[in-house]
């Protein structure tokens, strides 16, 4: 069943229709694909909310007929008192869900040279730098512009010069694995989420590289060459000092998981640390990158 509802009812209502029956709500923004679309990232700090407008998906069990998926919504409205939307009802197709998902992720090429390459696919060129990756709980596939971005430099930066590289906020461990195979010696990899840290180590060992991946309970003992955080804006704000310990004088920095329009202030942030640029762009985010004073 799908159907519109403004911001205040939205939330209210798929609570509703969980109590009565529904197995999972999906909410997203009703101008999605328009030039009306409204990003709203999960980001500490800020203020998300939901949109003006929302789309809500909610899912029935097989065999659940529409009069009794229409009568769930006109009691989820009648409890939060909101007249009932227009509502359409579609049966889904039974379908192999795994080989939906994986056909989802196709090989990605981050540049000449280097492709990100799920475990079911063969590499589209052998003799690239190949990263094995599978989507999974943790952040960082290669399909997001940041991501790229952050790849895209290191491939420009690990060079001859970098003995230790640190990945802050390392999610799955593809940037980390990244510089490893680029040649950097030492590689360090952290993360906030246990879990993050738990799937770099495995996505470590698939590509066969060795990689000290912590979590942030552990005090990081750890100065580097290059450091990269592929984080995002709010977060960063906070971290410049941190950042600054763990990077050597003369040591370079790539930030990325900020919009284009918030480069300046975290350049202005980082400036008594950083020498910092906006390095590239891409579909509305930013990268930024420099060297530690």
């Amino acid at each position: 069943m799908r159907f519109c509802l403004d911001r205040d009812a939205t939330d209210r209502i798929c609570d509703a229709l969980l109590e009565r029956g529904a197995l999972a709500v999906n909410v997203q923004d009703a101008q999605e694909g328009t030039p009306q679309e409204k990003p709203i990232f999960g980001e500490p700090g800020a203020d998300t909310g939901l949109w003006d407008a929302c789309e809500v998906s909610a899912l029935f069990a097989d065999g659940t007929r529409v009069d009794e998926v229409q009568a769930a919504l006109q009691d989820a409205c009648d409890a939060v008192g909101v007249a009932p939307p227009m509502a359409t009802v579609e049966e889904v197709a039974d379908l192999d869900w795994v080989q939906q998902n994986r056909d989802q992720f196709q090989p990605i090429q981050i540049s000449d040279r280097v492709w990100i390459v799920p475990t079911w696919h063969s590499a589209p060129d052998a003799n690239a730098i190949n990263i094995a990756l599978d989507p999974g709980a943790a952040f960082g596939t290669g399909s997001h512009p940041t991501t790229r971005l952050c790849l895209q430099w290191i491939e420009q930066t690990v060079d001859d010069h970098c003995r230790r590289f640190l990945d802050y906020g390392t999610g799955s461990g593809i940037l980390a694995i990244a510089a490893k195979k680029f040649g950097a010696p030492v590689v360090v990899g952290t993360d906030i989420d246990p879990l993050a840290v738990e799937a770099a180590r495995a996505n470590a060992t698939q590509n066969g590289v060795e990689i000290a991946f912590q979590d942030n309970d552990v005090a990081l003992d750890f100065v580097a060459d290059i450091t990269v955080a592929n984080i995002l804006a709010n977060p960063l704000k906070v971290l410049a000092p941190l950042l600054a310990a763990h990077t050597c004088s003369g040591g370079r920095l790539a930030l990325a998981g900020l919009l284009d329009e918030q480069a300046d202030e975290l350049i202005a942030i980082y400036a008594p640390y950083f020498d910092l640029t906006a390095w590239r762009s891409a579909e509305g985010w930013t990268c930024l990158a420099g060297t530690r004073r």
